[in-house]
């Protein structure tokens, strides 16, 4: 593979990264690594989409299914578990191949992460309250005027990195943007990088509504009560904050009905592709793949410059 130690896959949700990566391994002596915040988790399989028996068999994926959804997974967990598989995998001759839409995962272990101080409980906390007063609008707002940087970057419906941007603040005294100025370790190996997604947005958000609607047809509603009823999972868990795990358990909480928790659940995997999106059209070195082209694989290895192992 010359001098390609990695390969990244980057998209939007249903754009077909999985079934491409499955392709190339095929193709190439690769393992994949899912770059998926959602993926982690046990017992999420449906509304993750997770890979099925069949598709593991055929390639198997590290990083998925091991951590219970009762605990929290940080960016700087994930480029450790990275940098250490990435050396297993070559030890074979083997070349990683890194597949998935949680972005920031991305970003950590291509740039390094700054000296970021840990989660606070008691802040964080404090922060919730505060919203339930004045709304995420309103700290997106009081966040704008200490780092108005970040507040650019963070969408206001996004309360994960608002709490984790005002969190950093209030104890530090310093901006978000001014502490991630100082990166640690930038990735050390050589890496070929693609984007996948559809040309025209429209043909995205059919997937999307078909895969929802696929994904309660196959037994959805009944995978996250299961996670309802064991009592010791909340909505402000990471896991539960995933998109379409957190409208259905407000369904089951009778916080809304069943046709608006299917168009929230929609809307808000839509708002989570456009946000990936985002970052990928501000991403250096990637060569983007129209997920619709028939000829997707031969332009991956167009792009690889390399030749098949078969």
């Amino acid at each position: 593979m010359g001098d390609t130690q990695a390969i990244f896959l980057m998209g939007p949700t249903a754009s077909g990264k999985t079934a491409l990566a499955i392709d190339l391994c095929q193709q190439f002596s690769c393992e994949i690594i899912s770059v998926d915040s959602a993926l982690v988790y046990q017992g999420m399989d449906i509304g993750t989409a997770k890979p099925d028996a069949a598709e593991l068999a055929v390639a198997p994926h590290h990083l998925i299914d091991f951590l219970d959804p009762s605990q929290a997974y940080s960016a700087a967990d994930f480029r450790a578990d990275a940098l250490a598989l990435i050396e297993k995998i070559h030890a074979k001759g083997k070349i990683p191949l890194f597949v998935g839409g949680t972005m920031l995962y991305f970003k950590a272990l291509l740039d390094g992460l700054s000296n970021l101080p840990a989660a606070d409980d008691t802040i964080r906390q404090q922060i919730a309250k505060q919203a339930e007063q004045i709304g995420w609008h309103g700290l997106h707002q009081e966040l704008s005027q200490y780092d108005p940087e970040s507040a650019k970057r963070i969408h206001p419906n996004d309360p994960q990195r608002i709490n984790r941007a005002v969190e950093v603040y209030r104890l530090t005294g310093k901006s978000l943007t001014e502490l991630t100025q100082d990166k640690g370790e930038a990735f050390p190996y050589s890496v070929k990088q693609f984007a996948i997604a559809p040309d025209n947005r429209e043909i995205l958000h059919k997937r999307i509504e078909q895969r929802f609607l696929q994904m309660l047809k196959a037994g959805f509603e009944e995978e996250v009560r299961t996670l309802y009823q064991r009592g010791d999972l909340h909505p402000d868990l990471p896991s539960i904050r995933c998109v379409g795990y957190r409208q259905m358990w407000d369904y089951l909480d009778n916080k809304i009905d069943y046709d608006e928790m299917v168009f929230r659940g929609i809307v808000a995997t839509r708002q989570l592709a456009k946000r990936q999106l985002t970052w990928l059209r501000g991403w250096s070195d990637v060569i983007w793949l129209n997920s619709t082209h028939d000829d997707l694989l031969q332009k991956t290895i167009s792009g690889l410059n390399l030749n098949s192992a078969s």
